[in-house]
């Protein structure tokens, strides 16, 4: 598979895929689906185009500090996901921005629905911009960025879900 004969049929099957995956916590499984050199970032509701080595973002990890995140919600002391949360994902209007080399630029819109116990229900809306790179084994992700459309954080409460 090359780059340029990816549809977008393809990169729609992998993020419906991606979401089924971090729905039902299989989060090493998620892992599997990320470059070895993969980035996962938030940036803040207030500066959301805003370069991440100088804006606070609300979450801008590297692969050492994705795996520590996936390390932490699988253990029971963490208690922002103990018990775990319940999601459901929507992923709609999914675009293919651009292609370079193995790499392909994409674009869709998201909802993910998150329920806890003794809390009511946080509705993330947004939108994700990812850089897929083409492999042997497949897409994978080698940047992952969600932008979140809501004014303020407040009321939706941490963000201790893989959005």
């Amino acid at each position: 598979m090359s780059a340029a004969n990816v549809t977008r049929e393809q990169i729609e099957d992998f993020l419906y895929h991606e979401a089924m995956l971090l729905d039902a916590w299989r989060l090493d499984d998620w892992l599997e689906l990320l470059t070895e050199d993969a980035t996962y970032r938030i940036p803040s509701n207030d500066a959301p185009d805003s370069d991440h080595r100088t804006t606070l973002f609300t979450i801008a990890d590297n692969m050492e500090r994705i795996r520590g995140r996936i390390k932490r919600l699988h253990s029971p002391e963490a208690h922002a996901e103990s018990p775990r949360s319940r999601t459901r994902r929507m992923i709609s209007n999914v675009r293919i921005t651009g292609r370079d080399g193995d790499f392909i630029d994409m674009a869709a819109n998201f909802v993910v629905y998150r329920f806890r116990r003794d809390a009511r229900t946080g509705v993330y809306v947004g939108h994700y911009e990812h850089r897929l790179k083409v492999t042997g084994n497949g897409l994978r992700i080698a940047e992952r960025q969600a932008i979140m459309d809501s004014e303020e954080l407040g009321g939706l409460g941490s963000v201790s879900i893989i959005l």
